[in-house]
């Protein structure tokens, strides 16, 4: 049975349940509510929780080691003659799953019955089935892969029947368990309250666990780097120069200075606009003028990055080299190509705009209006109030605002590929190309990179790099606010 199916079937018998549990608890109590410890929708709740959580949680654990069990089991019955190394058997598994895909997609279209998968012995026809049927395939269908793809259908055949009868059988067992165990003495609310507050915890821990599996993964890859490739080399070296012949010189200097330059050019311009655009909004404007502006400011945030880089390609880098390019209207030679590292600033700036100032406009309504009635009794004009009692109460906010576009700006990767150009080198040049720390993660990891050299391991480096540098933002933004709300609390 599908796995949607399944799920949907294990939901009806506990939506059936939670019925049954209520009726029966109101039964035992005779009809009469105050005879109940608990409500009656916690009776039904507990019921519906018995049986959708060891069914549920079967499944859940049922589709993650299936494939794993089936591919180590179907592996081992390759012989060893078939590939040269781990890497070449993983490539025919994959070729194994796909015909193993391409035959259950021909028995559901009608262009094979079952009989016929079954005793297929020969491959030289199957490549043409499956190629009508749209199955990309690595290389022609070998008889050892098909023998391979036929042992995957039949026990991914067998393992979803285990499942259906397994996930089926403890979701019947929570079911009769809990009924049985329902009458109204049954503290139900306590069951049911315990175990939402396990759902809770489990749901507050997934981003503490996530960020622990990533923090781990990057060390382990950045130390076997490291192992590779001379630390000292790696952080002060002036030079970035990749290549998987060998003699790759990797100095992460030029890309974290390039990573520093279009982010500062990017905050240079969306820090004021975006901060005197949320005073405007929020201590000027009108609700009228509010209700049209805000929303017309904050589709800047919708805009996929991808267009921001397109827009930098072709209409910014055009009009700069246009002005301050050889033959441009202020008549300087400044300028080569569109590319630059102002090209990016500029445009990067314009997308952190909404960041900023929806984030400082929250902010900056968020003071207490009682701050601003002091200030203008006590005489203040109200752009006094706002620079003198407004901003200052508002700066923890606006300084968390202003680190989280910093990060967004240090991340950034598609507007600086198309904005920025390629070119790692250290210069205070605004006008040339240069590169950053995301683009070259990107390009170390495209393509048939060897993850055993040190020219693939350079990405996980520098991403630890990136992650350790937000983490001091994070931290600074956290000095900043803690000195300043002792002020105003």
């Amino acid at each position: 049975m599908p796995a949607l199916w399944l799920f949907i079937l294990v939901l009806v018998l506990g939506l059936a349940g939670f019925f049954v549990g209520r009726a029966r608890a109101m039964k035992d109590a005779g009809g009469d509510i105050r005879n109940l410890h608990s409500l009656p929708s916690y009776y039904g709740s507990n019921v519906f929780l018995s049986v959708l959580i060891p069914g549920l949680g079967l499944l859940a654990v049922w589709l993650i080691a299936q494939p794993m069990v089936i591919h180590a089991n179907v592996a081992s019955h390759i012989g060893a003659s078939n590939y040269a190394d781990v890497g070449e058997l993983n490539l025919v598994m994959s070729d194994v799953r796909r015909v193993a895909d391409g035959l259950d997609l021909a028995v559901s279209t009608g262009a094979m019955d079952l009989k016929t998968t079954n005793d297929l012995t020969g491959a030289s026809d199957v490549r043409g089935i499956l190629g009508r049927l749209g199955v990309a395939l690595g290389a022609d269908v070998q008889d050892f892969v098909l023998e391979a793809a036929q042992r995957y259908r039949a026990e991914s055949k067998v393992g979803r029947w285990l499942m259906t009868g397994v996930v089926l059988l403890a979701s019947l067992a929570g079911f009769a368990v809990s009924v049985r165990a329902t009458n109204r003495d049954k503290r139900a609310r306590n069951s049911v309250e315990r175990v939402l507050l396990v759902l809770l915890l489990s749901a507050a821990s997934i981003a503490v666990l996530t960020t622990v599996g990533i923090v781990l993964s990057l060390i382990f890859n950045t130390i076997e780097f490291f192992k590779l490739y001379p630390a000292k080399d790696f952080f002060f070296g002036t030079t970035w120069a990749p290549s998987f012949g060998g003699g790759s010189e990797l100095g992460i200097l030029p890309l974290f200075w390039g990573t520093f330059y279009i982010s500062v050019i990017s905050l240079l311009v969306a820090v004021p606009i975006g901060l005197f655009a949320a005073i405007f909004l929020s201590e000027y404007a009108g609700p009228k003028t509010r209700g049209i502006a805000k929303p017309l400011l904050e589709v800047l945030a919708g805009i996929p990055t991808i267009v921001y880089g397109l827009f930098a390609l072709l209409t910014v880098g055009p009009l700069l080299v246009s002005w301050f390019g050889e033959n441009g209207t202020l008549g300087v030679d400044w300028m080569q190509g569109g590319t630059a590292v102002i090209t990016a600033g500029l445009v990067m700036g314009v997308m952190l705009i909404p960041f900023i100032s929806s984030l400082s406009d929250d902010i900056i309504n968020s003071v207490p209006q009682a701050m601003r009635d002091g200030s203008l009794g006590l005489g203040a004009t109200k752009s006094e109030t706002i620079k003198q009692v407004v901003l200052p109460a508002a700066l923890p906010g606006i300084v968390g605002a202003i680190l989280l576009a910093a990060s967004r700006a240090i991340g950034e990767t598609m507007i600086v590929v198309l904005g920025a150009g390629a070119a790692a080198r250290l210069s205070m040049n605004p006008f040339e190309a240069m590169t950053t720390v995301t683009t070259r993660i990107v390009s170390q990891l495209t393509g048939d990179a060897d993850f055993s050299s040190p020219e693939a391991l350079v990405a996980f480096a520098l991403g630890m790099t990136l992650f350790v540098i937000t983490l001091g933002l994070n931290i600074v933004a956290l000095v900043i606010v803690r000195k300043y709300r002792e002020q105003y609390d």
